[in-house]
């Protein structure tokens, strides 16, 4: 009967990473230096259940916690790419789930507020990225189409799930030249991936292609009789 140690695992998944973001993200075009260096040091095995610990480095979202999902790595490196980040920018993630993306941009930002509308999903965001060190982050549960306006303003605000339009309260809280990172649509018309870019005190707007993601909920998202 073989056994496998606790590196075995470590080199499994090493390995899947390095398929991953050379087969996944590099030769679609992901090439940020610091967004694929970010990618590799956060572990994506650690913010999925353990039945999905193996599949952690295909790239497609995953089933986690109150049916929601983490969102594959391709969407995350390419919103994160999206936003231009250098190091140095206070920025707002809407949509916690696992914690992953906010992991992610913690190694790209100064410092990350996320907003997470399941109290569940957000303990549990906020354990996880304490015990893995990512000291740099804060979670917060609340409806995260109001932005967290006490935290403003933002150099960039990226948003994990679709709205009919952008919510104005986003607008109000990003600091002059910061980027919004949404997408945009429905089932119906279909979602794109926009950028906005405050200049001047008006938005300008670049449309980055499509994407699927599940619906924004709350005050200024997709009306929703029954939110999970």
């Amino acid at each position: 009967m073989s056994s496998h140690s606790e590196s075995d695992f470590d080199d499994v998944f090493q390995n899947a990473k390095k398929t991953m973001i050379e087969k996944h993200l590099r030769q679609r075009e992901i090439t940020d230096p610091r967004v694929l260096t970010a990618i590799e040091s956060v572990p994506r095995e650690e913010f999925v259940p353990p039945e999905s610990r193996r599949f952690a480095y295909n790239d497609c979202a995953l089933p986690i916690d109150c049916h929601q999902t983490i969102s594959q790595p391709f969407t995350v490196a390419f919103m994160c790419a999206a936003a231009e980040l250098t190091g140095k920018e206070t920025v707002l993630e809407i949509g916690t789930g696992s914690g992953y993306g906010a992991a992610v941009l913690s190694q790209l930002a100064r410092e990350v507020h996320t907003v997470e509308r399941i109290p569940e999903l957000a303990s549990q965001a906020a354990e996880r990225l304490q015990r893995l060190g990512y000291d740099n982050v804060h979670v917060y549960t609340d409806d995260g189409t109001l932005g967290l306006p006490q935290k403003a303003p933002y150099d960039a605000i990226i948003v994990t799930a679709s709205s009919e339009q952008l919510p104005a309260p986003y607008q109000e809280q990003l600091s002059e030249g910061g980027r919004i990172i949404i997408p945009l649509g429905s089932e119906s018309t279909g979602q794109r991936m926009y950028r906005f870019t405050l200049r001047n005190g008006r938005l300008s707007e670049e449309i980055l292609g499509a994407f699927v993601f599940v619906p924004l909920i709350g005050k200024f998202g997709h009306p929703s009789d029954h939110p999970e």
